[in-house]
């Protein structure tokens, strides 16, 4: 789809009117919907302001003007970060977004926005995940956007980077959305920035205040098909993320987790409320909607096809193999239960210290095993 022709004069009118303090999404939707555009808002009277709906100050902010200096420093600031402005107006702008409570008036986007347009699902999750959740993140979020699903998450720590760098490792799509003006972790950021899509809907160098993300989580869900929950606290922002899903009418899925353990209180809860139980991809895929599986599958064909024309050269290279040690840690390492080098040595007699240190660097060149802190060693699912 092509970008509209939004020029700076309509971009600074979209962003004064953000700027207006105490003027929420509901609010400045219905407004847009009234006076049709920014320009048409900031024109009108005190009194028709105040006629639809605006409080005395808000109409008298709007009268004055004010916001448009903050908005200019807005379009410095985006045109020095190379952030674009999608308005509600915007033909890029989300469709399934449009359709929730109160949808984001504006959008600031920062990379491949024409993933606006994409089918997305969102996958949420712990701050602090363990070792099994951040191996069905891995799992779960490559398949996915292996399947043509674009992953959306929130890019905290935990599960949400794992999402994000899971899509990333096997050339998929991912949008990442934040509760601020700006990004927290700068080197994921830049890397989504440039193969994904950064979004926000808080102005540029807005501070991260709580209050912002269970904001961000309705825009996660809001956009997505479906949220997917990996990990997570009976009351966490991932349970509030599937909340909000449920009210969206989204398709709510939650990996199965641990009974003993509270990162799997909100999943397992969620299952027994009736969320669709994930233990692999296909268990997603089979909820979605006919028209939306039909249009994974011929995205998927056309990537095959496109991947048989890459592939089909006799010098490429040939799988490597792996040594007798390393498979033998193959058999060992699990992928939801961290074993401890130690552990290893002792495990096989039939090898020395060296060999085992080596097979494990091995397989962690190769992928198939990660090092978490400690020297403990998982499988990669």
């Amino acid at each position: 789809m092509a970008a509209p022709s939004l020029t700076k004069e309509d971009e600074l009118h979209w962003l004064a009117l953000r700027l207006i303090p105490g003027l929420g999404a509901r609010k400045t939707g219905k407004l847009v919907g009234q006076f049709r555009s920014p320009q048409a808002i900031f024109r009108a009277s005190r009194s028709e302001l105040e006629s639809s709906g605006l409080s005395g100050s808000a109409a008298q902010t709007i009268e004055s003007g004010c916001t448009f200096e903050d908005a200019v420093d807005q379009q410095q600031k985006m045109l020095e970060t190379g952030t674009m402005l999608v308005p509600i107006a915007d033909p890029r702008y989300p469709s399934r977004l449009k359709e929730i409570f109160d949808p984001p008036v504006i959008l600031f986007a920062r990379g491949r926005v024409e993933l606006l347009q994409s089918i997305m699902l969102g996958v949420v999750g712990t701050r602090r995940p363990s070792a099994y959740g951040i191996a069905a993140t891995e799992r779960l979020s490559s398949d996915l956007a292996q399947a043509g699903l674009t992953i959306v998450s929130g890019m905290a720590r935990g599960i949400d980077t794992a999402a994000h760098r899971s899509a990333l490792s096997i050339g998929g799509d991912t949008v990442a959305v934040f509760g601020c003006g700006e990004a927290e972790n700068r080197k994921l950021a830049d890397e989504i920035a440039v193969k994904g899509l950064l979004l926000s809907e808080f102005p540029m160098s807005s501070p991260a205040y709580p209050q912002n993300f269970p904001i961000r989580n309705r825009v996660i869900s809001g956009m997505s098909v479906g949220v997917l929950v990996v990990e997570g606290a009976q009351y966490s922002g991932s349970a509030i993320t599937a909340k909000m899903a449920l009210e969206q009418q989204r398709e709510v899925f939650a990996v199965p987790g641990n009974i003993t353990s509270k990162a799997s209180w909100g999943p397992n809860l969620l299952i027994k409320q009736g969320a669709k139980l994930v233990q692999e991809w296909n268990d997603v895929a089979v909820e979605l909607p006919a028209d939306i599986r039909r249009a994974l599958i011929a995205k998927a064909q056309a990537r095959c096809g496109q991947i048989s024309l890459e592939t089909n050269d006799e010098d490429a290279p040939a799988t490597p193999e792996i040594g007798l040690a390393s498979r033998s840690l193959l058999t060992q390492l699990k992928p939801d239960l961290p074993i401890h080098v130690d552990q290893l040595i002792e495990t096989f007699d039939t090898l020395t210290p060296s060999e085992i240190v080596a097979g494990l660097f091995e397989l962690e060149m190769l992928g198939l095993v990660r090092q978490l802190p400690g020297k403990n060693f998982v499988k990669v699912w």
